[in-house]
């Protein structure tokens, strides 16, 4: 392909026989599409460029293809309950999947499952990551959006529950949607609700920018690329276009629809489940309960195509088609592993074959990833225990022992010291 194709990945909830159905953007020509099973809401996800994943609706597992092979699944993931909500970091190192009121975090490089997170108090509803893959929401039916931080998540202990970064309870119903911007910890997030408001967050601060009143509750809502417009899509079909640079500037804000109807897509005749704008913020797709998908034009509310399904709509996106998608002669560059049911470093997770390459954003507590501080630390107290067992061992013996551990801690003291200086000069280099 000379230029990156858009399309749209949809799924529904009426049946097996195609998981999620894929068609290109711009002329409406159906793609294949994927089979097996059938994805719940906030339940589909790509992974890496390579695998798309699905909540299997009701189920306690999730289905795995790789993208080019749409007609067989390859994997699933079975979780200890039903799976509410999905999705994968962009740099695809990490999937993140709601069970009950915890959040289940996957490392994709070997399958470890990472964390267990319980802080919500009722059912996850969405999860969504930034851009950067630095952080991660999450919204639940307890009217919570909590902020992570995944470096600090890594970095517990196992026996430990990190705590969120941010709690934003300014909602009074469940959380039925998420969506963040762009900037990675400086991005704007904006959650939807069924309390008949759509907010808009700072992540780095965790301050709220703007709150907009409708007269109906709001099941989706997204933001265009350039978050000039937020998008809501309401329970009664009707999609909102919401200004982000109006003026005057008000924090609190009601949406008049009388007033605004210009900026109000009509045509959905049930609830509005899922909303995606393309990339170059012409277009937006929305799917509703109403079985149907539609593409308007946002600059004329005017919809440029309908789709059909057999169900409710469950998910509905955009997305720049993986060149893996087309190429039928393509495999991931790196196959999926098992993956855990069990939190990584409890006695129940030494299964066979879960071996594989544990990639951190820091140290680690285990031992293979001691410091070299503590790696001489532990060589000091070797030396020592030997130098006593001197007095009624095989002296010749014990001291070239000692020999050995006293050069190897002299090599690890100087690594340590060349790693320090070397830290030293980048933080005091004076900037350009």
């Amino acid at each position: 392909m000379a230029a990156p194709m858009e399309v749209a990945l949809v799924s529904d909830a009426a049946g097996p026989l195609c998981n999620c159905s894929v068609w290109e953007l711009h002329s409406g020509s159906a793609l294949p599409g994927y089979r097996g099973g059938n994805s719940g809401p906030r339940g589909l996800a790509l992974l890496g460029g390579e695998h798309l994943l699905g909540a299997q609706l009701g189920k306690s597992y999730i289905n795995v293809w790789e993208l080019q092979r749409k007609d067989q699944l390859q994997q699933k993931i079975i979780c200890p309950g039903p799976v509410t909500c999905l999705t994968a970091s962009p740099n695809g190192l990490y999937i993140l999947a709601g069970v009950a009121e915890s959040i289940y975090l996957w490392e994709v490089s070997n399958g470890n499952l990472l964390a267990i997170l319980n802080r919500h108090y009722q059912d996850l509803t969405c999860l969504c990551f930034t851009d950067d893959s630095s952080h991660f929401l999450s919204g639940a039916k307890d009217c919570l959006a909590l902020v992570w931080n995944l470096y600090n998540v890594l970095q517990a202990e196992p026996s430990q529950i990190p705590d969120p970064r941010h709690v934003w309870s300014r909602h009074s119903l469940p959380i039925t949607d998420l969506c963040c911007g762009f900037g990675g910890p400086l991005a704007r997030a904006a959650t939807a609700s069924l309390d008949q408001t759509a907010k808009l967050w700072e992540i780095s601060s965790g301050d709220l920018l703007l709150s907009v009143l409708f007269d109906v509750g709001i099941m989706a809502v997204t933001l265009d690329l350039s978050e000039y417009h937020m998008f809501c899509g309401g329970m009664d079909g009707s999609i909102f276009q919401v200004d982000l640079c109006a003026w005057p500037v008000q924090r609190d804000r009601t949406f008049q629809t009388e007033r605004e109807n210009g900026k109000v897509f009509k045509g959905h005749r049930n609830q509005v489940t899922c909303l995606s704008v393309s990339t170059d913020g012409s277009l937006l797709l929305s799917g509703s309960h109403d079985e149907t998908v539609r593409l308007w034009d946002i600059q004329s509310k005017q919809c440029l195509k309908t789709m059909n399904h057999k169900g409710p709509v469950t998910n509905a996106f955009i997305v720049l088609a993986p060149a893996n998608m087309f190429n039928p002669d393509g495999k991931p560059s790196v196959p999926l592993p098992k993956f855990s049911r069990h939190l990584h470093g409890t006695e129940s997770s030494d299964e066979p074959g879960t071996e594989g390459v544990t990639l951190r954003l820091g140290l680690h507590q285990e031992e293979p990833g001691q410091s070299y501080l503590e790696k001489a630390e532990k060589m000091y107290s070797q030396m020592y225990s030997t130098r006593e067992k001197n007095l009624v061992g095989d002296q010749e013996h014990l001291t070239i022992q000692v020999s050995e551990l006293e050069e190897e801690v002299s090599n690890l003291r100087k690594i340590n010291k060349d790693l320090f200086d070397f830290s030293t000069r980048i933080i005091t280099k004076p900037a350009k």
